[in-house]
């Protein structure tokens, strides 16, 4: 990886948005960044800026464009702001783009990523999960190559480095179980949002975290999966494993099973993304499994972890269904996070609305956030009937 890569991060001051630009940072003679677009940090965009020699930073909110203006003034980084000025951003030739903008305000930018044909490190799990027909049909049609940043997806893609797929018999991806694996369903009714947060093994954003303690996220990662690899429901497994050092393993019709391991740092699969095909150095802890002693796995409870069936029957169903049960979850996180709603009304809410919804088409761009609003409007509703239950 001698030749300077032009890079573009699609929510750079998020998470894995924060990790990359670290990676970033750390070697900047091999990357020429281009395009940073944040959220609402604007000091921080301003920082990564500054920091990177960007070329151009967005502001996703049109009201702090005049704020990000001000702190890189004098800098030579172009500034813009608004909704239309980060597709705009995201449609910028890049030879990498990280797409990590969450929720369904990152489907446009990272459709306009891949339309430009070039290698787009997906982080977005809703680019695949609520729209995954309308991004992997721009992926064939535009050239585009997607390299998922999920640990658990990361890890399947290098256990089929040898690219024999068709000898795959299942694949399994890991979980950690989350604060609540050893809980009880009292003790998780009766949970508030800081306790839902404190994720035991990895350090992520508000959302993710929660769908970790539902275990949504899993089943979002599953549907995703489907996508990526191009598995039905049935060739895909899901263990609970605390440790959270085997990220993912592949069943082949031989007997053989290919695991990936490492330290539970998103900076792996970030940087796997970024060298591909070749390896990059990185900060992260290396694997010491003798003084880990021992790994466990366990099958998920679906009883007192429901969402991950609900992941199931959407992905099943097919159509707009993982569209609908992604907005419904989403806006019921939200709902939970502001203590409005309990923590085990999310996964209830998001089936409530899967169930009432079914499953549409959802073929186009336009289909699929029209199904998004719909959903986030019945879910909406559902939260407003809720009542919070005492702690």
């Amino acid at each position: 990886m001698n030749a300077t890569k032009s890079v573009t991060v699609l929510g750079s001051t998020g998470s894995v948005g924060t990790q990359t630009v670290e990676l970033l940072a750390a070697d900047l003679a091999r990357f020429k960044v281009r395009v940073l677009v944040g959220g609402r940090n604007v000091a921080l965009l301003a920082a990564q800026a500054r920091a990177l020699g960007a070329e151009l930073a967005v502001i996703s909110d049109a009201a702090l464009h005049g704020e990000l203006a001000a702190l890189l003034a004098g800098s030579g980084v172009r500034t813009a702001g608004g909704r239309a000025a980060v597709i705009q951003a995201a449609a910028e030739p890049a030879d990498w783009t990280m797409a990590a903008i969450t929720g369904a305000a990152g489907l446009e930018p990272t459709l306009a990523a891949i339309k430009g044909g070039r290698t787009v490190a997906l982080a977005n799990k809703e680019a695949l999960v609520s729209a995954g027909e309308v991004m992997l049909d721009a992926v064939r049609r535009y050239g585009a190559t997607l390299l998922p940043v999920d640990s658990e997806h990361n890890a399947i893609f290098q256990a089929m480095a040898d690219g024999n797929r068709s000898a795959v018999e299942k694949i399994v991806l890991t979980a950690s179980g989350g604060p609540f694996r050893l809980a009880t369903r009292d003790e998780m009714a009766r949970a508030d949002p800081a306790t839902a947060l404190r994720h035991p093994v990895w350090s992520m954003g508000a959302k993710i975290s929660i769908d970790s303690a539902t275990m949504m996220n899993k089943g979002l990662e599953l549907i995703e999966a489907a996508r990526i690899f191009g598995l039905p429901n049935e060739a895909i497994g899901v263990l609970v494993h605390p440790q959270s050092v085997v990220h993912g393993l592949v069943y082949y019709r031989d007997g053989s099973v290919l695991a990936q391991l490492g330290s539970p740092d998103m900076r792996v699969p970030i940087s796997h993304t970024l060298a591909w095909p070749a390896r990059m150095a990185t900060p992260a802890a290396r694997l010491d499994l003798a003084a880990l002693g021992s790994l466990e796995f366990a099958e998920p409870d679906l009883d007192r972890f429901p969402a991950l069936g609900l992941a199931r029957e959407a992905l099943v169903a097919g159509g707009g269904a993982p569209t609908i049960l992604s907005a419904a979850n989403e806006i019921a996180v939200e709902a939970f996070l502001a203590g409005r709603i309990g923590f085990l009304d999310i996964a209830a809410i998001a089936g409530r609305v899967l169930d009432a919804m079914g499953a549409p088409p959802a073929e186009t761009l336009d289909a699929v956030l029209a199904l998004d609003d719909e959903a986030r409007r019945r879910a909406a509703e559902d939260c407003a009937r809720r009542v919070r239950p005492a702690a």
